[in-house]
């Protein structure tokens, strides 16, 4: 990320814009008990989660940021591991619920994207969900992306490439600056095959 885009990550301008979008994906939204959590860049999101789940597993690709955040989370109920989401170092169905707030338009292209997807799949257990949010396209994105990467995700199409990794899809809502999704691992589906769709729910939010 530029230096801009670091410091305004950790700002108290979008640390109270992460105080409303959090509640607003996971409020309801049962996480279960071990939640992974992807790109959590300088925790600020990590902060809200670990409070709502006993485990917290964060995967962070930075090394420097994965090991700001370790030291800070020292002793707590959240770990952070270094490493990639496009190919996560864990063992299949061993998360109750998969987070990603904000992250996914830093993968650098839809087909690693969809790599993400389908890795969430694999490390949930079934019944498990995999919830998030990232930031709609604006100028202010990408003023604030300028040297970086930026791959913005469309909600419009969301559901169907969820799908297509192997989840049913419970919602994709816009909101006035961000969307969100619900997405879940049914028992007896297949990684890439759609399963059986349930109803996804497309309405406007008036919060983050």
């Amino acid at each position: 990320m530029n230096r801009f885009h670091r410091w305004f990550c950790r700002s108290a301008q979008w640390r109270r814009t992460v105080e409303q979008r959090v509640p607003w994906v996971v409020s309801d939204v049962p996480l279960g008990q071990r939640v992974l959590e992807l790109g959590p860049g300088p925790g600020l999101t990590t902060d809200l989660l670990r409070h709502r789940s006993e485990k917290v597993i964060a995967l962070e690709l930075d090394p420097a940021l994965a090991l700001s955040l370790r030291t800070r989370l020292f002793g707590s109920n959240a770990d952070v591991v270094t490493g990639d989401a496009t190919a996560m170092p864990f063992p299949d169905d061993t998360f109750s619920g998969v987070v990603a707030f904000t992250m996914l338009h830093h993968v650098p292209s839809p087909e690693l994207q969809d790599k993400v997807f389908r890795q969430a799949w694999r490390v949930l257990e079934p019944g498990g969900v995999f919830v998030g949010s990232d930031s709609l396209q604006s100028w202010r994105m990408r003023l604030i992306h300028i040297g970086d990467t930026l791959v913005p995700v469309d909600p419009k199409t969301l559901g169907a490439r969820l799908e297509a990794a192997g989840f049913s899809v419970l919602a994709v809502e816009r909101g006035a600056d961000a969307f969100r999704f619900h997405a879940r691992k049914v028992a007896g589906t297949e990684n890439c095959v759609t399963p059986t769709r349930e109803p996804v729910r497309r309405k406007s939010h008036e919060g983050n």
